[in-house]
C-alpha cells in the first residue's frame, strides 16, 4: 500500500504567481471570466469541460501536447477531476487553483468520472491518479465565493459523525475486511476534526478568514487520514455511498455538499441519532439542505440494495434499510426527504411513495450518556461489543 502525502499549499495573490512553463489550462467560463485578468499563464491549450465525462477527460489525456509541462485546474468541480487524470497519465505536474472551499475533491489522490456501461446506464468510476503538485490558495478568491459553496467543504468533515457510526456498526456486524477493522485512534482523529467543525460552521458561514483558514486544515488532515488508513471509512459512510449514486442518477446535477448533507441528515437518523446540531452547522455554514428531490431519494431506495452490491461499498446501516418501516420513515422526514402525500406516487401504489425500497473527542470511546450534552453522537473502541448498538457520532470524504 502507498500512502499518498497531501500537495504542496501555497498562500499568495494570484497576481503574484509567475509560471514560465508551457500550461495546459483546465476550467470554467464562469471561473476563468473572473480571475483570466488576475492570473497570468502561458496557456498552450485550454479546455472547459462542463460535465464528468471520463469519455472526454481520457480523450483530453491522449491529446495533450507533447510541449506542455504542467497542468492547471482553475475553478471547481469537473475541471479539477479532468486535470488529475491528464497530468496522472502524461506524468506531468498539476496546479490547482480553488475558487471555492466546496468538498475534498482537490486533496484526493484519485480522479473521478462518468461512464456508460454496456446496457447505457451511467455509472461513476475513479482513477487513482497520486496528488495535485500543488495547490495555490488566493483568500482573496475564496472569501469572493457564493456563500453556498464557499465553505461546503465542512461537509466532507462532518460526514464523519456518520462515517464512524457506520464503520462501528460493520464492526458489530463482523463485516470490516481485515484491513479495515475498526481502529480507535483514526476515530478519535476524524471526531476531534468533525468536533472543531461543528464549533466553526457559523464563522465560515459568515466568510471570516481565520475560520475558513480552520476549514482547510481540516480538509487537508482529513484527506490525510484517509491516505494513512487506505481507505475512507472514518470519513465516509452511508451518506457518501448514497450522495455517490445521486450523483450518477442525477449526473452530478446536486452539487457535492448539498448531497451529502441531506444524506448525511437522513444516516445519522437512521442511527438513532439527534440531527439538529448537525443540521444547525451545516445551516450555519451555508450548505443548502433543499436540493435533493425526494423522488429521486425514493428511486434510490426502491433500488438500494442492487446499488450497493453492485458498487460493493463497505457495510453500513444501509444494508440493513427496510424502506417501509417507522424508523426509515422518520429518517426520511428528519432530512427532508418524504414524499408528500397525494403527490407522486409508483405505479400500483396504493399510497404516495413516502418512502421506497455532536462530536467530541470522547465519541470515539463514551457512552451514549456522556454525549448528549454535545452532539447527541457516538463512538467506539477498536473492538466493539455486540451489547453497544450507538456506535459513534459526529466527517464525510468523496467525484468518482
Amino acid at each position: 500500500m502507498a500512502v499518498w502525502p497531501l500537495p504542496r499549499i501555497t498562500f499568495r495573490e494570484l497576481s503574484s504567481l509567475e509560471e514560465n512553463r508551457p500550461v495546459a489550462l483546465l476550467t470554467t467560463e464562469a471561473a476563468w471570466t473572473v480571475l483570466s485578468a488576475q492570473l497570468s499563464l502561458p496557456v498552450l491549450i485550454q479546455a472547459e469541460p462542463e460535465r464528468y465525462d471520463w469519455q472526454l477527460f481520457e480523450y483530453l489525456a491522449e491529446n495533450l501536447p507533447s510541449r506542455v509541462q504542467v497542468v492547471y485546474a482553475v475553478g471547481d468541480g469537473a475541471p479539477i477531476e479532468a486535470a488529475k487524470l491528464v497530468a496522472a497519465r502524461n506524468d506531468v505536474p498539476l496546479v490547482i487553483v480553488p475558487t471555492a472551499l466546496s468538498s475534498l475533491r482537490m486533496f484526493q489522490p484519485f480522479a473521478v468520472g462518468e461512464v456508460q456501461n454496456e446496457l447505457g446506464h451511467t455509472r461513476l468510476t475513479l482513477e487513482e491518479t497520486g496528488p495535485a503538485s500543488e495547490i495555490v490558495v488566493d483568500w482573496g478568491v475564496l472569501l469572493a465565493a457564493p456563500e453556498d459553496l464557499r465553505g461546503a467543504g465542512i461537509a466532507d468533515i462532518l460526514s464523519a459523525i456518520t462515517g464512524l457510526l457506520d464503520w462501528r456498526y460493520a464492526a458489530q456486524k463482523g463485516k470490516n475486511p481485515r484491513e479495515q477493522r475498526f481502529t480507535a485512534w483514526a476515530a478519535s482523529v476524524a471526531t476531534a476534526l468533525a468536533k472543531q467543525a461543528l464549533k466553526s460552521a457559523g464563522a465560515i458561514g459568515q466568510g471570516n478568514r481565520e475560520a475558513l483558514h480552520t476549514l482547510l486544515n481540516l480538509l487537508a488532515l482529513a484527506a490525510q487520514l484517509n491516505n494513512q488508513l487506505g481507505h475512507t471509512r472514518a470519513q465516509q459512510g452511508g451518506e457518501h455511498y448514497l450522495a455517490h449514486i445521486l450523483a450518477e442518477l442525477t449526473h452530478f446535477g446536486v452539487p457535492h455538499a448539498a448531497a451529502v448533507g441531506q444524506c448525511l441528515l437522513f444516516v445519522a437518523a437512521l442511527h438513532g441519532q439527534d440531527i439538529t446540531p448537525m443540521r444547525d452547522a451545516l445551516q450555519q455554514a451555508g450548505v443548502p439542505l433543499d436540493r435533493v428531490r425526494p423522488t429521486d431519494f425514493a428511486l434510490i431506495l426502491e433500488h438500494l440494495q442492487a446499488y450497493l452490491a453492485e458498487y460493493e461499498f463497505p457495510y453500513s446501516v444501509l444494508n440493513d434499510l427496510d424502506a417501509e418501516d417507522e424508523r426509515t420513515q422518520a429518517a426520511l422526514e428528519a432530512a427532508g426527504l418524504q414524499l408528500q402525500p397525494q403527490t407522486w406516487a409508483r405505479p400500483g401504489d396504493s399510497q404516495p411513495v413516502e418512502t421506497v425500497a455532536a462530536v467530541t473527542e470522547e465519541a470515539a470511546y463514551a457512552e451514549p450518556s456522556d454525549l448528549d450534552a454535545e452532539t447527541q453522537t457516538h463512538s467506539a473502541t477498536d473492538e466493539p461489543s455486540a451489547a453497544k448498538t450507538q456506535p459513534p457520532s459526529t466527517e464525510p470524504p468523496v467525484n468518482a
